[in-house]
Formats: structure tokens, sequence, C-alpha cells
């Protein structure tokens, strides 16, 4: 299996959302991956359910909804509503993590779970046959363009022995500070899916970038 490639549109330039949405459309891309923060959970505010919205009106990729915000179940089904594909919540948000990944399920959409840099992946074990997707951040969640953290490889590795030890089908996806020297050894390390902004959407060709993403065996 190739490796995923999610661009997020955290990076994209908002004033020509529909342009960029179209480029990722046209590109190697499998995901959008779209960044939720509410300066509570993270001390940066994006965007909510109105510009994921007009994401979606133009999107042909599915869209991968990352909600960096505290209460998320208060929002699950508005996410659903608004184009989400996949609804991803954070362990440190979620007081009620299995009861959180049921909902997300029931509203039909793959259910992902997020962890900041901090939390250690052996929490995760008691729910890892319901989560769909864990989403590694290698950066602090807040803002784009961060230096990515070393120690992300080995929470990887001790990710994949977990969902092999336990029979999952969970896919890991990274999320922050990916580049073309950091990729290939992520996804030597068990990574499945790789969040991309500020390196695709600053390069001189995004969808050259995105194909050699794409490319890494």
């Amino acid at each position: 299996m190739s490796v995923f490639i999610a661009p997020s549109v955290l990076a994209a330039d908002f004033a020509n959302i529909q342009k960029e949405v179209e480029m990722l459309n046209a590109s190697a891309c499998d995901f959008i991956h779209v960044d939720i923060m509410d300066g509570v959970f993270v001390p940066n505010i994006s965007f909510g359910i109105p510009v994921t919205e007009a994401i979606k009106k133009h999107a042909t990729k599915p869209l991968d909804v990352h909600l960096m915000i505290v209460n998320p179940d208060h929002y699950l089904e508005a996410f659903r509503n608004a184009g989400a594909e996949i609804i991803s919540v954070h362990y440190e948000a979620c007081p009620h993590l299995h009861r959180t990944l049921q909902v997300i399920k029931s509203l039909g959409c793959k259910a992902g779970v997020a962890i900041n840099p901090h939390t250690p992946v052996s929490l995760l074990e008691d729910v890892i046959q319901d989560i769909d997707l864990v989403c590694v951040m290698s950066v602090n969640p807040g803002f784009g363009g961060q230096r990515f953290i070393e120690n992300t490889y080995n929470k990887v590795k001790q990710l994949k022995a977990m969902i092999e030890a336990n029979g999952a089908s969970t896919l890991i996806e990274i999320d922050g500070g990916i580049n073309q020297a950091n990729a290939p050894k992520l996804r030597a390390a068990g990574a499945d899916v790789l969040v991309a902004g500020s390196f695709v959407f600053s390069s001189p060709d995004p969808i050259e970038t995105i194909k050699n993403l794409k490319s890494i065996s």
C-alpha cells in the first residue's frame, strides 16, 4: 500500500481557497486535511464550520477534519454535515473517548484520535480497535511551519507495534513539519498518512511536491 498524502489547507491562500482546493483535486493527494482551532485548546484560531462547508463545495477528495478544540462532542454532527469524512478528536480533549468514537462512527464518518507530542501512545491501547486513524502530532498543535519533533519516530514504532499486537487496522497519520527528508523515515517507522501544509503550499510546484511525497515507498 502506498503512503496517503493529506495536504493541510491551514497553509493555503485563504483569499483563493477555491483555486487551492481545485489544485489539490488535480493532484495525487488522497485527503484534504482541515485544521479546526478554537483559540482555547490551542493558542490559535483558524476557521470553523462555514469554511469547511466552502472547502467541501469544491473538493473532490475526502475531507480529513482535525478538531483541535475543547468539547468536540458538541460539534461532531455539524462537521459531518459540513462535509467531513474523517473526524479526528484530541485524546486530551475527550474525557469519554470511547463514547466519542462511537458517536463519530454512528454519523457515518471514520473516527480519528490525535495525540499531542507529550501524550504516550500507550494511552490508546484500550480503544485502539475502535480507532480508524491515529494522528500523531509531530509539532505542538496550533501553528503551521514548526520544526519536526524527532521523538515522533519512536512514537510511530510503538504505535505500529500496538496496532499489530491488537490485530487492529488503524492508520497512523503524522501531522507537523513533514518534508522530503523526514517523510521516508516516517514511512519506514510505520506511518500511513502524511499531513503536509507549508511544505506543499510554499513550494514552487505544489502538485509536483505532492507527487514526490506520494512516491515514497
